[in-house]
């Protein structure tokens, strides 16, 4: 530092004279990238927080530690911020699932409606233009919200050396040192692979590479029929792939409630997505142009070969912990690669803590958010809380599936006596005249209390409609608190209302 003053006390008394050589500013312009790089990486000064991976988890951590007035740095190897949410994951999903429901909509449903079109062609390219730009609009943004809360944002892959150590290989291909009294890791989650496929982001993709398709495949195989599996397979449904779903469970989704899991298939079917439950995938040919899964019954039995121009596997996510130098500091991993925690986000290295898709808990970007505002809420010696049975999970299809809470599989597993109160869209008067009145609300109640324990909805925008109920269960509110909350006229949340009606009393409009 005292070199860097005395460098630019000497620069300051050449450029005041009258004539300033070409050395001079070789001079200024050299010190000056110097100082530019080092503050950009700069690891010389002990952060208070220091956090590996900026996807939601990590950039909301490091946000809020510089907003407790934390001296904090980020680092990021991808280069962009938002992790794979952001980059790969829920936005873009989201933008391709809109984008495509607009197009089915135009297709299928507008004339309907008196909106009459001679023809209704699809444009990928724009399609994925329009994708592509919500993604970097974002990305920037949470760039911003670094510079405004004075966050450092090392671009690079960071691997700790010490507990308090983080060596970064820097995406400009130099390196250097990150200090920290409290390192986060908050390096989230990877494709889970199979064994015996290959993914090659063309042929056979993981969501990544189904999010980036250049033109819409005649037909699709999705293997696993999760959230993510049902959300890409509905994309390119909608806009004219044949998809078939491959699942080794006897359900989809098997977290969901069993009652609305059913209609939910039903709902996908409709849209002519197919469905092969009970079944595991044993062979992959990819020799030709065209794929060739080889599939048999999950307990064994004669054997299916399906073709696809395109295989999505979607099987789920692995914790992203390798490479990270955890065995060098003695950080415990479970056999999956996951980080056991205390409920203070401190693993069994003191000043290391995890939070995210890398500790025990629900895969989500808004888990993720939870756990880095409560980790860092305890680092600045604050009290921080996150209650993982009250975290909403969303499936953006058309309708969309929502819930919070316990199922009734698990309240009968449990022994809870309860009451359940359901309410279908048909009887909602919104939902019937926008035309889409598919679903139904289903709320699980305490028998005896009354209390709120599990929520969960199917309709057009059950992933908004679902934060009532999360907020109830949150509180401890009872069905008939519900009930008698005022909800606004003509609105599809009143269907809400009159589930709660329906658990403890009577619903009005059925």
């Amino acid at each position: 530092m005292a070199m860097a003053n005395l460098a630019r006390k000497k620069i300051t008394n050449l450029l005041n004279t009258s004539v300033i050589s070409s050395d001079v500013l070789r001079y200024s312009f050299s010190l000056s990238s110097t100082l530019s790089r080092g503050f950009a990486s700069t690891g010389s000064d002990e952060n208070d927080v220091v956090v590996i991976g900026g996807g939601p988890g990590g950039y909301v951590a490091a946000i809020k530690a510089a907003q407790l007035g934390l001296k904090t740095t980020c680092i990021e190897k991808r280069g962009a911020l938002g992790g794979t949410c952001l980059n790969v994951g829920c936005i873009p999903s989201k933008a391709l699932l809109h984008s495509s429901h607009m197009y089915h909509e135009a297709k299928t449903r507008f004339a309907k409606h008196g909106v009459k079109f001679d023809n209704v062609d699809i444009d990928v390219a724009a399609m994925m233009g329009q994708k592509d730009k919500a993604v970097s609009t974002l990305t920037k943004g949470i760039e911003g919200l670094f510079k405004k809360n004075k966050v450092t944002y090392v671009k690079g892959h960071g691997k700790f050396i010490s507990p308090s150590e983080v060596s970064v290989d820097t995406i400009d291909g130099g390196n250097t040192v990150v200090k920290g009294k409290n390192i986060i890791i908050a390096t989230g989650s990877d494709v889970k692979g199979l064994p015996g496929i290959t993914i090659d982001e063309k042929r056979i993709v993981s969501s990544t590479g189904a999010l980036a398709l250049t033109e819409v495949p005649k037909k699709m195989i999705v293997i696993g029929a999760g959230y993510i599996g049902l959300e890409m397979g509905s994309v390119w449904a909608r806009l004219g792939s044949e998809v078939t779903v491959v699942e080794f469970a006897p359900g989809i989704v098997p977290s969901m409630d069993g009652e609305v899991r059913k209609q939910f298939q039903r709902s996908l079917e409709k849209q002519k997505m197919k469905f092969m439950l009970k079944t595991k995938v044993v062979a992959v040919d990819t020799s030709t142009d065209i794929v060739k899964l080889t599939v048999e019954p999950s307990a064994g039995g004669d054997q299916t070969v399906l073709e696809a121009d395109v295989v999505l596997v979607s099987a789920g996510r692995s914790p992203y912990t390798s490479g990270l130098g955890l065995d060098s500091i003695g950080v415990e991993m479970d056999k999956i690669g996951r980080i056991p925690v205390d409920k203070r986000f401190t693993t069994n290295v003191k000043g290391v803590f995890a939070i995210g898709d890398v500790i025990p808990g629900p895969m989500l970007a808004h888990k993720a958010e939870e756990d880095g505002i409560a980790c860092v809420e305890f680092i600045a010696g604050k009290e921080g809380h996150v209650d993982y049975d009250k975290v909403p999970g969303v499936c953006y299809t058309h309708p969309e599936v929502a819930s919070v809470g316990k199922t009734e599989e698990q309240v009968k597993e449990l022994g809870i006596a309860y009451r359940v109160g359901k309410f279908p869209m048909l009887g909602n008067s919104r939902a019937k005249s926008i035309d889409d009145a598919e679903g139904l609300v289903k709320i699980i109640a305490e028998k005896e209390t009354d209390k709120v324990i599990g929520v969960h909805i199917m309709c057009s925008n059950a992933g908004e409609l679902i934060h009532e109920a999360a907020l109830a269960l949150t509180y401890g509110a009872s069905s008939e608190d519900i009930a008698r909350t005022c909800h606004a006229h003509p609105t599809l949340s009143e269907a809400v209302k009159e589930a709660a009606m329906a658990t403890y009393d009577k619903a009005i409009h059925i």
